[in-house]
């Protein structure tokens, strides 16, 4: 899209000023409504198409915007959930690591205790 030709913005005004009279009347409320209706006094067709598409254009982007907010919200959200859990975990591992450690150490010290045919005895690790 070029930029329309025909009437220029001020011609468009005089007109829109002679034709404002009749449209009090039925005046939108709704948002949406409002964005069908705001440029239908343009008389030139190319610049209302336009201007309309433009308004599509922005009001689209605006959403987009929202859209991309509320999902960057539910990602942050899921961000922290997965620290808190990965923390949850990692002392997890922390505190089996130790306990099987242990659990290591009680059975070393048992069987050595029971095969001294091994000489293991010599090499006792203090509880």
């Amino acid at each position: 899209g070029g930029r329309a030709q025909g009437k220029s913005p001020a011609a468009a005004e005089a007109d829109e000023d002679d034709s404002d009279d009749d449209e009090d009347a039925s005046v939108p409320t709704k948002p949406h409504e409002i964005a069908k209706s705001k440029y239908n006094h343009v008389e030139d067709e190319k610049e209302r198409k336009r201007l309309k598409r433009l308004l599509r254009n922005r009001v689209s982007a605006q959403q987009a915007r929202e859209r991309k907010k509320a999902y960057m919200s539910t990602l942050e959200d899921e961000r922290r959930n997965m620290e808190t859990k990965m923390a949850e975990l990692e002392a997890k591992v922390n505190t089996l690591e130790r306990e099987n450690f242990m659990l290591r150490q009680v059975v070393k010290n048992a069987t050595q205790g029971k095969t001294g045919a091994k000489g293991g005895q010599d090499h006792e690790v203090p509880a």
